[in-house]
């Protein structure tokens, strides 16, 4: 007689994370390649090239001088948070004549961290704008630029318009820990919105 067929615990325990898409978002030259930079687990595929003087002059460079590249597509990384969950980190590009890329690039996305320079507020709006259009959760993170907030928190949100169930947190993109922390705040966020197909249960533990 044929033995019934159990399934084997450590199997079970030994299946490989769940893919999950988050998308790194924001105005040009906020820390969006540098937070993904700080994560990532693996070499960042980065489509970083050196700025013209006439793409300066379009993506007003004159307010972040000490930036000399930008992103023209996108960057790529990837991290484990545990063993329920990998990241997958795609990076926007930051001007807005590269929007025609981001309906691509959030395909498929769980979440959304849109990163914020408190000096520069105007170009964090198109990102603002656009996770609300398209309903993926997000998240916003003022970016600490040489450790400081320029402005309050609860001015950085009436100036942005973010709803209050919207997390708006600081961080600093040049600290792992910082990053790391943000990202699971996306992750949290997701959870308040309809359930996505294969996200983990467990998730509701973070």
């Amino acid at each position: 007689m044929d033995l019934p067929q159990f399934a084997d615990p450590a199997a079970e325990s030994a299946r490989p994370p769940v893919p999950v898409k988050i998308v790194i978002a924001g105005g040009f030259g906020v820390g969006k390649t540098t937070a993904v930079s700080q994560v990532s687990e693996v070499p960042v595929l980065t489509t970083e090239a050196p700025m013209t003087e006439a793409a300066a002059a379009l993506d007003r460079a004159e307010e972040v001088p000490d930036k000399t590249t930008t992103t023209v597509a996108l960057d790529f990384g990837r991290i484990t948070i545990d063993d329920e969950i990998k990241l997958y980190l795609f990076g926007t590009p930051g001007q807005d004549r590269f929007g025609f890329m981001w309906r691509d690039l959030t395909e498929g996305a769980l979440g959304a961290l849109v990163i914020v320079d408190a000096r520069r507020l105007d170009d964090c709006y198109p990102a603002v704008d656009y996770f609300e259009r398209t309903g993926i959760p997000f998240g916003v993170a003022v970016n600490l630029f040489d450790g400081m907030l320029t402005h309050d928190l609860d001015d950085v949100r009436w100036a942005l318009a973010v709803s209050d169930d919207t997390p708006l947190i600081t961080f600093d993109a040049r600290d792992r820990g910082s990053v790391l922390d943000a990202l699971l705040v996306v992750l949290r966020r997701s959870l308040t919105m309809p359930r996505r197909v294969g996200l983990p249960v467990d998730v509701a533990g973070l």
